[in-house]
């Protein structure tokens, strides 16, 4: 939650919207009293306003946190962080990493393993949890939260996407009031289903696998304008 106010402190609280670009655990510290920080402000950049997006022509980041249309088209606004926000709270659900080499083939990028689950609902919690984490019965209310907030963050379109605010609003529980515009839901309802992530062309999504693999961070996209 700490994470999400300070997102939403980048993108709302000032007068010029700031999108971080690289939001992943390694670039958030804890203090002394376990309040959680934002930091590596490297590659932030300011935007004019909120789901107002640019074309970037150096798209920069950490590969299994990028949204689909930053790194396949350089188009860079708010919803570039609420995507990666996304993947780290899969991270905290499932223990896994974004991407791992050693899972079985198709089950490495875990967007791609975790979508067609989340699109099961809450039949899928078992599934989706880490299984060392422990009183799941005790927080699975905090638990379904979180997975229906990581549902909505990683949604392929960023459109549909919705903003950090509202992320924050579901996993206080008070998404109606919020989301009064959207299809109130079971977390299917908040992403995209399965068939229109296949829609991506295979050589797109193995391409990005492949980069991320072997350990590169950033490339570059002659195509599109320069950031500004």
């Amino acid at each position: 939650m700490g994470i999400a106010q300070g997102i939403s402190y980048l993108h709302n609280g000032t007068e010029r919207c700031v999108v971080h670009r690289d939001i992943k655990p390694s670039n958030i510290l804890l203090s002394s009293k376990k309040i959680p920080k934002l930091c590596d402000f490297g590659l932030a950049m300011w935007t004019s306003a909120p789901s107002v997006p640019f074309l970037c022509k150096t798209v920069k980041g950490t590969f299994g946190y990028l949204a689909p249309e930053y790194f396949q088209h350089g188009k860079v606004s708010d919803k570039t962080d609420v995507y990666a926000f996304g993947v780290v709270l899969l991270e905290l659900i499932t223990g896994r990493k974004p991407i791992e080499a050693r899972m079985p083939p198709g089950e490495e990028n875990l967007v791609l393993w975790a979508k067609p689950l989340l699109h099961k609902g809450k039949g899928a919690i078992e599934e989706l949890l880490d299984p060392r984490l422990k009183c799941k019965t005790r927080h699975s209310t905090q638990i379904a939260r979180m997975i229906q907030a990581a549902a909505a963050c990683i949604n392929s379109e960023e459109s549909r996407r919705p903003g950090i605010d509202e992320i924050i609003a579901i996993l206080r529980g008070e998404e109606e009031p919020i989301l009064s515009g959207r299809k109130k839901s079971n977390f299917s309802g908040l992403i995209d289903c399965y068939p229109q992530l296949q829609q991506q062309t295979k050589s797109e999504m193995n391409s990005h696998l492949a980069l991320a693999m072997l350990g590169v961070s950033e490339f570059e996209d002659d195509d599109h304008l320069y950031c500004r």
